[in-house]
C-alpha cells in the first residue's frame, strides 16, 4: 500500500466530513443561530470569558485537546495493523470526535459556559454530578501527570528541542500583546510569530541544551518536571488571552505548517507502508484488537478530555455561536489529520517490514519515538531536510502540544476543584483551586521517586476513562436534545458503540490488574467502572424522561431562536 493513496483518502474523507456532515449538524442537531448571545459577551472577565476570533479560539481549542494523545496512540495501535487505526481514526473523527466536540462547546455555551460535570447535575442529577466530577478529576489528574513526565522525557532525549519549546512561551506572550494591545493584523501577527517559532527550531537544532547533573540540586528530571508545573500554575492563574490562547494559536498553525511538511514529503516521496494492513503476527501479550482499539485511539478518534476543553475554556471564548462549527468540529479535524500523520510516519517511515518489526516488540512499544524515527526519515527522503533537524522539528511538536494540554489541564482541573467546593458548600478562589491542583499532581508525579515516573502510575486506565467519559458526555447531550424535541440519533448512536467498548475494555483491565497484582489500579478500575455505570444508568433514566417532557426554558437561551446557521 502506498502511503500516499493513505493520506489522500484520509483527508479527503475529514474534510468532507467538515464541510458536509458538520453542516448538517449545525442546521438540524444543534440548530446554532448566529444572533444568540453567547457567554463571553453576557459574562465578558477578561480573564476566563473573553469574546474570541473564531481562527485563534479554533488554535486554542485544537492544540489544547491535542497534545501528544492523537500522535502516542495511533502510533501503538498498529501494531494490530494500519487498517483498523486508519478506520477507526477516519470514522471516528467524522461521525463521533467531531459531533462530540461540536455538541460540548454548543451545550455548554448554552448554559453560560458551564463545564459538562455541572451540565450533568442539571439533565442528570446530583448524584450523576457527583460521580461525574469523580471521572474527570481523575482523567485531568492522569492528563496532568503523565503528559509532564512525557515532555520531561523528550526534553532529556531531544535536547535540541529545549530552546524552541520554552522560547515559544516567550513568542506567545508577544502575540497575546499583539493582538490585543496593539491590534494589529491577524496575518501579520501570525506570519510572525509562525517565523519565529521556526527560528527557534533552528537555533534549538544548533544548540541543544544538556543539563548538568545535577543543577539547582536537582536531577535533570526532577528539575524539568518542577519547571513545568511552575509554569502551568502560572499559566492556569493568568488571563487567557495573555499566554494560553495565543500560545495554542500560534501552536496550531506550527502544527498544521508541520502537517503540511509532512503531508508533503510523503506527496514527494510516496513512502510504501511496510507494515502490515492487519497483523496477524502481534507480539506476544498484546491485548485484543476489540476493544482495545478503542480506547488505545481515543484522541483522533474520540475523546472525553475534548469535551472537557469544549465546555470549560472554549465555551467561554465563543464570539458566536455559529463558531461552534468551525472551532469544535473542525478542531476535531486537525487533530484527526495528526492521528493519520502519525499512522503514516510510524507504518511507512521505515525501509523493510523487519525494520519496524524490531520496534513493535510489544505491546506500547512505538509511541512517540516511532513517529519523531519514521516522520524524520520520511521528511528527509521527500524534503531532503536533514536527519537531525526532521527529528527536532516533530520532537518539538510532540513537545509543545503536550505542553498545551498540560496547562490547559492545569486550568480545567482547578474548576473541578472550585466545583467539588460548590457541592461542599465552600468557596474556592482561583489561586487555592491551582494551588490544590498543583499539589496532587506533583505528589503523584514524584510519588515513585524523584525521576518522576509516578506521573505513568495510573495512566494505564487513561485510554478507557476517557472513552468513558466521552460517552457520558454523549448522553447529557442526548438528554437536552431530547428535551429539546430534536432527533438524537447522531448523538446517541455514538455514545451506545463507545460506552459498549469502554466498558468492555474497563472490565477486561480488570482482570489483567488483578492478575498483575496491581492493587491501586484495580481499586481505580473499579471506582472509575461503578462511578460511570451509575452515571449511564442516571442518564438512560433521564433520556426516558426527556421523550415524554418539555424543552426547559431556563436553560440560558438568552433570546429566541432567530436563526439557523445554513
Amino acid at each position: 500500500m502506498n502511503s500516499l493513496v493513505l493520506a489522500v483518502i484520509g483527508i479527503a474523507l475529514m474534510l468532507a466530513g467538515y464541510l458536509l456532515y458538520s453542516k448538517f449538524l449545525g442546521k438540524k442537531v444543534f440548530r446554532l443561530d448566529p444572533a444568540f448571545k453567547t457567554p463571553a459577551h453576557e459574562l465578558n472577565d477578561g480573564v476566563d470569558y473573553v469574546p474570541t476570533n473564531k481562527f485563534v479560539l479554533w488554535g486554542h481549542h485544537f492544540t489544547s485537546v491535542a497534545g501528544a494523545a492523537p500522535i502516542v496512540g495511533p502510533a501503538v495501535a498498529v501494531i494490530w495493523g494500519w487498517l483498523p487505526a486508519v478506520l477507526w481514526v477516519t470514522i471516528g473523527t467524522v461521525f463521533f470526535a467531531g459531533m462530540h466536540d461540536m455538541g460540548a462547546l454548543w451545550a455548554s455555551q448554552r448554559h453560560k459556559g458551564q463545564s459538562m460535570g455541572m451540565l450533568s447535575g442539571k439533565y442528570i442529577g446530583t448524584r450523576g454530578r457527583a460521580l461525574f466530577l469523580v471521572v474527570i478529576f481523575l482523567l485531568l489528574l492522569m492528563v496532568v501527570a503523565a503528559f509532564a513526565v512525557v515532555i520531561k522525557n523528550l526534553l532529556i532525549s531531544t535536547p535540541s528541542s529545549v530552546i524552541p519549546v520554552w522560547g515559544a512561551i516567550l513568542v506567545a506572550l508577544v502575540i497575546g500583546q499583539m493582538i490585543y494591545r496593539w491590534k494589529i493584523s491577524l496575518l501579520l501577527t501570525t506570519i510572525i510569530g509562525v517565523v519565529a517559532l521556526y527560528a527557534l527550531i533552528i537555533v534549538g537544532d544548533a544548540n541543544a541544551i544538556v543539563l548538568p547533573d545535577p543543577i539547582l540540586g536537582m536531577s535533570p528530571a526532577t528539575f524539568w518536571i518542577v519547571a513545568l508545573f511552575v509554569y502551568a500554575g502560572i499559566a492556569s492563574l493568568l488571563p487567557v488571552w495573555v499566554l494560553l490562547q495565543p500560545r495554542d494559536y500560534i501552536n496550531g498553525v506550527q502544527l498544521f505548517i508541520g502537517l503540511g511538511i509532512l503531508f508533503g514529503s510523503v506527496l514527494l516521496s510516496a513512502p510504501a507502508i511496510v507494515a502490515p494492513a492487519i497483523n496477524q503476527n502481534v507480539p506476544e501479550g498484546t491485548p485484543p484488537l476489540v476493544p482495545l482499539l478503542f480506547v488505545t485511539i481515543a484522541c483522533g478518534a474520540i475523546s472525553g478530555f475534548h469535551g472537557m476543553v469544549s465546555s470549560g475554556t472554549s465555551s467561554k471564548q465563543l464570539d458566536k455561536e455559529t463558531d461552534s462549527r468551525f472551532v469544535g468540529y473542525f478542531g476535531a479535524v486537525g487533530e484527526g489529520l495528526l492521528a493519520l500523520g502519525a499512522i503514516i510516519a510510524a507504518t511507512a517511515g521505515y525501509r523493510t517490514l523487519a525494520d519496524w518489526e524490531a520496534v513493535y516488540t510489544a505491546f506500547n512499544e512505538g509511541g512517540v519515538a516511532a513517529f519523531v524515527e519514521g516522520g524524520g526519515n520520511i521528511l528527509n527522503a521527500g524534503l531532503g531536510i536533514p536527519l537531525g533537524l526532521s527529528a527536532t522539528i516533530l520532537a518539538t511538536m510532540a513537545v509543545l502540544f503536550a505542553a498545551t494540554t498540560m496547562d490547559t489541564g492545569v486550568r480545567l482541573l482547578r474548576f473541578v476543584v472550585q466545583e467539588a467546593g460548590e457541592l461542599a458548600k465552600v468557596k474556592i478562589g482561583g489561586l487555592l483551586g491551582t494551588v490544590i491542583a498543583l499539589v496532587v499532581s506533583v505528589g503523584l508525579v514524584f510519588s515513585l521517586g524523584a525521576d518522576g515516573e509516578g506521573g505513568m502510575l495510573i495512566w494505564p486506565l487513561f485510554g478507557t476513562t476517557n472513552q468513558l467519559l466521552a460517552s457520558l458526555t454523549l448522553s447529557v447531550i442526548a438528554v437536552i436534545l431530547l428535551r429539546k424535541k430534536i432527533n438524537p440519533l447522531p448523538v446517541v448512536i455514538p455514545l451506545a458503540v463507545v460506552m459498549v467498548m469502554s466498558i468492555y475494555a474497563l472490565v477486561l483491565q480488570m482482570g489483567t490488574f488483578y492478575a498483575e497484582q496491581s492493587w491501586m489500579l484495580l481499586v481505580l478500575d473499579i471506582i472509575i467502572l461503578i462511578a460511570s455505570l451509575w452515571v449511564a444508568l442516571e442518564a438512560f433514566i433521564a433520556m426516558g424522561k426527556a421523550r415524554g417532557g418539555v424543552d426547559d426554558e431556563d436553560d440560558a437561551d438568552n433570546k429566541p431562536v432567530a436563526s439557523v446557521e445554513g
